[in-house]
């Protein structure tokens, strides 16, 4: 691999993780597209997977005293699955027909929280925790599926993001197990992970830092603008 592809990588690994460390969520937002970039479609979206399952043991570690195990499960085990199935069809899934189909499960989302439809939002997400998954395993990121899906629990921030990294490990150690049997990752993939290892625990560490200082309005701020983002990213792909 390229020197510059290795600080390309690097650089996106610090940014995205930190974004993902303050917001819960968001490491995917940049860090997908930057290396499918330099590295193709499908290494881009396996090196991603094991970049950011071995950040979200990092950040597990951080958010260790708010971790919601119990009432995360089923969102957790739903994901996991749903991101296993999404990677064996990474090759052969209708990418704008699954993009269509995101945006419109985030605007229904988004309309029952505002609306405050409790039992639909209760019922849709266990839904949008295996769709988040699996869109997550073939396109690489989950967009706001992920984040609408965990948003359902009605938890507070440090929870929120205790229960997002939680899902995400699940999901993207999913994710690397089947693109390793698919030899999608090599030992130049595990090499740079080792190297980003630094930058991870500092970017995680700050995000943390972010999410404690900003309060629960602005939490609410940056979650919609991660939401945004992955919204305006899919739009672009059409």
């Amino acid at each position: 691999m390229e020197t510059w592809v290795v600080v390309v990588t690097l650089l996106a690994v610090a940014v995205s993780f930190m974004i993902s460390a303050s917001a819960g969520l968001g490491g995917s937002l940049i860090l997908v597209p930057t290396l499918a970039l330099v590295l193709g479609t499908k290494e881009g979206v396996a090196l991603s997977a094991l970049l950011l399952a071995a950040n979200n043991v990092v950040k597990v570690i951080a958010y260790r005293k708010t971790l919601p195990f119990r009432k995360a499960l089923v969102v957790i085990v739903l994901i996991a699955l749903g991101a296993a199935l999404g990677a064996r069809l990474l090759v052969a899934a209708p990418e704008n027909v699954v993009t269509v189909a995101v945006i419109i499960s985030f605007i229904l989302a988004l309309i029952a929280e505002r609306l405050d439809v409790r039992g639909l939002r209760r019922a849709g997400g266990p839904v949008l925790a295996f769709a988040s998954g699996a869109t997550s395993g073939f396109s690489g990121t989950s967009g706001p599926l992920k984040g609408m899906a965990i948003r359902q629990l009605g938890l507070d921030r440090a929870h929120f993001v205790g229960a997002a990294s939680l899902a995400s490990l699940a999901g993207d150690l999913a994710k690397t197990a089947v693109f390793t049997e698919a030899e999608l990752l090599g030992s130049e993939s595990f090499l740079i992970t080792m190297a980003a290892v630094p930058l991870m625990i500092a970017a995680t560490y700050t995000g943390r830092r972010i999410n404690r200082s900003i309060g629960e309005s602005g939490y609410t701020i940056l979650f919609w603008t991660v939401m945004a983002g992955y919204t305006l990213r899919l739009l672009l792909s059409l």
